[in-house]
């Protein structure tokens, strides 16, 4: 597997590269955003880690150019913790996921996992029942008809869809979708309102919701809707 780690710290580059390297990866590394696309636009890379903050281009400008060329790899964005704004721009104009720095190599690691995984069976589309999500188009259907969803409730279902058939805890969507902004005390009940909301919208009429309440758990979308 061939991955492009984007950042302008060269002492976390050669850690990062180093320890991917370790484990049998092919690593190519950029230490601004025109070097990233040069690099992006040469080589079919696997997976790439890319900085936000990054020198000539920053890294949502990198995103932009590379899902307005139609190359479709798996992209985790590098943030800082106290850019959710950031984090949710990247979501929203086609980043697969983000990790806020600092973070520890076991996360990075499992996270890159994951992505890897889910790249085999790739799609644009995600469906449940007469739920589909595009998500090139950033686009939400029920039974063939436009549904309208704000951005967390977007990604919410996106981030349960790519989870269909497994449970998904309360605090792992939070901190998905909030990062590290998220506090289990003053903002306990914002997943919960986003969900009944999600529900209220997706729920045909007399049929039973796609997004399921496993008590004490957290949330599923069960393949048998």
């Amino acid at each position: 597997m061939h991955i492009l780690i984007v950042d302008d710290d060269t002492g976390l580059l050669d850690q990062l590269k180093t320890a991917l390297t370790k484990k049998q990866y092919e690593v190519d590394i950029a230490e601004n955003g025109e070097q990233a696309l040069d690099k992006i636009f040469d080589v079919p890379y696997d997976l790439v880690l890319l900085d936000i903050m990054l020198p000539r281009m920053d890294g949502l400008s990198v995103l932009n150019e590379v899902r307005k060329a139609g190359i479709d790899m798996p992209i985790l964005m590098l943030t800082a913790r106290s850019d959710v704004q950031d984090r949710v721009k990247g979501l929203d104009h086609g980043a697969d996921d983000y990790l806020a720095k600092p973070f520890s190599m076991a996360e990075l690691m499992a996270r890159i996992r994951a992505m890897l995984r889910r790249k085999g069976n790739r799609t644009p589309m995600l469906e449940a029942g007469p739920v589909c999500l595009d998500t090139a188009k950033r686009q939400v259907s029920l039974n063939g008809e436009e549904v309208h969803l704000t951005a967390k409730e977007f990604s919410i279902l996106e981030f349960l869809l790519h989870n269909k058939g497994s449970a998904v805890s309360r605090f792992n969507l939070a901190e998905h979708i909030w990062g590290e902004e998220f506090d289990p005390f003053s903002m306990s009940n914002y997943v919960d309102v986003h969900i009944k909301n999600l529900r209220k919208k997706l729920t045909p009429h007399g049929k039973n919701p796609i997004i399921k309440t496993i008590r004490g758990i957290g949330f599923i979308i069960d393949e048998q809707v």
